[in-house]
């Protein structure tokens, strides 16, 4: 199981760097900023079935490890102007980021696989990805606004 999850990691990791080097082409906005974290807040429903849930302490540690992560990726997520547009400015260092905090994620889920249960620990590792994905978006979004503001002149 915890190797089958770790393949999806590996690929869902793939998919976004895809997804990321493509949004840098386009225009942001701040519903393309905004949805991915409403969208990710479905996985939340998991927890309605008892192999989930995790404790206190747990949901503390794993909020605790994806705000440390954000941090990295709302370092390497800035916004540029061209022309009359806000884009996502490409960060050569995004890529290996992700991919660090991916090979963690990997490294962490196998050392803890052996001590947590595979179900808690999924709802562990998804309560970690929504705490980095939060954050981070909120801080794209900021910038965005204050950029958006600029370009008209309030």
């Amino acid at each position: 199981m915890v190797i089958w999850s770790s393949i999806t990691a590996v690929l869902m990791g793939i998919v976004v760097i895809m997804i990321r080097t493509k949004a840098a082409k386009k225009p942001a906005t701040a519903k393309k900023i905004i949805l991915p974290p409403i969208f990710m807040s479905t996985g939340a429903l998991m927890y309605l079935f008892p192999q989930f849930r995790i404790t206190p302490m747990e949901i503390l540690e794993a909020l605790t490890v994806g705000l440390i992560f954000s941090i990295f990726l709302i370092k390497t997520s800035t916004f540029e102007v061209r022309g009359e547009e806000i884009y996502l400015k490409r960060s050569k260092a995004f890529v290996y980021i992700l991919i660090g905090l991916l090979v963690v994620r990997i490294l962490l889920k196998s050392y803890l696989s052996a001590s947590i249960d595979v179900g808690e620990l999924s709802g562990m590792f998804w309560l970690l990805a929504f705490g980095m994905i939060v954050p981070w978006r909120i801080a794209m979004f900021i910038s965005y606004k204050k950029l958006k503001n600029q370009l008209n002149g309030t």
